[in-house]
């Protein structure tokens, strides 16, 4: 009988860590499904400015920059001069 009980105390817990399991799976899933939608309307608002007459490679430098520290900025757009000045570029 110690068996038996051991092997359903096993089952009872297989069972609630395969739902725990789903429901990280499907969390995962609905989040992956939420991203590619977010990730075409990027892609539109994108078409829609170049439809505009806008850059969209400068756009998506000018946000790039902006998540970055105005600092690290600073620094290399002042190696970037040096550089540009050294091979006579500037």
């Amino acid at each position: 009988m110690e068996e038996h009980e051991e092997q359903k105390g096993v089952d009872s817990s297989y069972r609630i860590t395969a739902a725990e399991l789903r429901q990280f799976i499907e969390r995962y899933e609905r989040l992956d499904q939420e991203k590619k939608d977010i990730a075409e309307q990027m892609k539109e608002v994108m078409a829609e400015a170049k439809g505009r007459g806008y850059d969209v490679k400068v756009i998506r430098k000018v946000i790039a920059l902006r998540k970055r520290d105005k600092d690290d900025i600073a620094e290399e757009e002042a190696v970037l001069e040096m550089y540009k000045e050294a091979l006579g570029m500037a």
